[in-house]
């Protein structure tokens, strides 16, 4: 558990005070800003653009765009179209990129920009940083010369990018980015998508409901790092929805000529218009002169402890530049807590009960532990699986495909874990969370009050299937 924070001591003037940051995005403004609160002054450098992947090239322009292709598909296509008159909506993708962009471009100025102009204690570099030694930065300026900056602690916020994966032939072509995906102007009419994970399958089905025949190509199966449940409650989804899933799929090789994509697979040629490559993403981390001042990385990932310190004494590092889950939240928990230690504290990042969600509809949601998780750590763990056609919210919205499981220590009935597969799963994690947090038994959860017709109530009927039938309960029976 985090160790309590009362009491961290600040720094004092005889304290090391200069902090130099390295990136602008969630990780790396966490710790500058926690930073000055706690009385340092930092000096934060960003080779690119302000802000980093999440505001400019990733969580806010992709749920935009899932949004729009979600109403896209409601306009077409509901349960309710027998009553409510339906029809195919036409996409006008140059107009929603101007409206995607413009959003982006505002909270990257409210969140960001401005915040560093207006911060005193904060100075901004725009150049490219690697380390001299440990106390020493060499800066590369934007705008030409070099700059050394002397630190006392520093923090490496820098991020990652698209991986390529080595397919021979693909880097002479001009296949799309998760980055590039989300600024394309035009629908392609065919779109093979190479990836199986959060971002891939969220692109997948953006575009699918936009106008494009979606292909997606999975080396082993949909989400190979979830429960089985999971992945296979989504492919159904998605086969639904007229996307072509592949799995068990290698390719060999990527031709492009007459503008067509031809990929050499196992399974045979395949053939699109546009190709999006979404196999993970690379630490931005191989131009610091990691290696020089210690600190150990692995495949460029840095590696960091629960205090996020490096292997090199007052280096620091969180977010998708290390080992950690790459999510936003966990950078920025992660860049602060970074800051504290940085600062004379101490403050742990606990990931046991981190949450997860993937924005496909249905929304793919996860906390704790599966079951193979469990068994692979020696606990003697038990799981149920509800069906959706058992959770009255599902039933009036007349949206039943997916799922909740749970995992739970079979003699204490203690959560281990949970993950659900339904609309608007991101929103009911979060209870998961606190119960897993808490120490809850599923009898416990079972017994608490939730709203009628709500999705979060999956999660009491879920929990009430380890003791009984939940098929011969009344509608809010408790």
């Amino acid at each position: 558990m985090p160790l309590p924070t009362r009491g961290i001591p600040r720094m004092s003037d005889n304290d090391e005070r200069h902090i130099a940051v390295i990136g602008s995005g969630g990780a790396a403004m966490a710790a500058a800003l926690k930073a000055v609160e706690r009385g340092a002054s930092v000096t934060l450098i960003e080779r690119g653009t302000i802000g980093g992947t999440c505001i400019n090239v990733g969580c806010v322009p992709s749920k935009i765009m899932i949004r729009a292709a979600h109403i896209a598909h409601l306009r077409k296509k509901s349960p309710f179209d027998d009553g409510v008159s339906a029809h195919v909506p036409v996409v006008d993708r140059a107009e929603l990129l101007r409206q995607q962009q413009a959003r982006v471009e505002e909270l990257r100025d409210a969140k960001y920009q401005q915040i560093l102009r207006d911060h005193p204690a904060i100075t901004v570099l725009n150049g490219a940083a690697r380390f001299i030694d440990a106390h020493r930065l060499a800066v590369k300026l934007n705008g030409g010369g070099e700059r050394i900056i002397r630190f006392d602690r520093a923090f490496i916020g820098t991020g990652a990018r698209p991986t390529e994966p080595p397919i021979p032939g693909l880097a002479e072509t001009p296949y799309l980015t998760s980055t590039s995906a989300l600024t394309l102007n035009t629908i392609p009419d065919r779109l093979t998508v190479l990836g199986a994970g959060f971002v891939a399958l969220e692109l997948a089905q953006a575009y699918a409901r936009l106008g494009s025949k979606v292909t997606v190509l999975a080396r082993s199966r949909l989400l190979s790092r979830e429960d089985p449940a999971v992945g296979e409650a989504l492919e159904a989804a998605f086969r639904r929805e007229g996307i072509e899933v592949r799995q068990q799929v290698q390719v060999s090789r990527v031709n492009y000529a007459d503008s067509e994509f031809v990929l050499e697979t196992n399974a045979g040629p395949l053939r699109a218009d546009r190709l999006l490559v979404a196999t993970g993403r690379t630490p931005n981390t191989e131009t610091l002169n990691l290696e020089n001042i210690g600190v150990a990385t692995v495949r460029g990932a840095i590696q960091v402890n629960e205090c996020l310190q490096t292997t090199a004494p007052g280096i620091y590092a969180a977010g998708d530049c290390t080992d950690q889950p790459q999510f936003v939240y966990v950078a920025a928990a992660g860049g602060s807590r970074a800051a504290i230690n940085m600062t004379g504290g101490r403050a742990v990042l606990d990931l046991s009960a981190m949450p997860g969600v993937m924005f496909t509809d249905p929304q793919v949601a996860t906390a704790g532990l599966t079951g193979v998780e469990a068994l692979r750590l020696g606990v003697d763990a038990e799981s149920r699986v509800l069906d959706l056609k058992n959770v009255p919210r599902a039933l009036v919205n007349f949206d039943t495909e997916g799922l909740i499981k749970m995992v739970a220590e079979r003699d204490s009935g203690r959560l281990l874990g949970i993950q659900a597969v339904a609309a608007e799963a991101g929103e009911l994690i979060q209870v998961a969370v606190m119960a897993l947090r808490a120490g809850m038994t599923v009898q416990a959860l079972g017994d608490e009050l939730f709203p009628y017709l709500t999705m979060g109530e999956g999660l009491k009927l879920c929990a009430q299937t380890f003791t009984r039938d939940v098929t011969q309960l009344s509608c809010c029976a408790g």
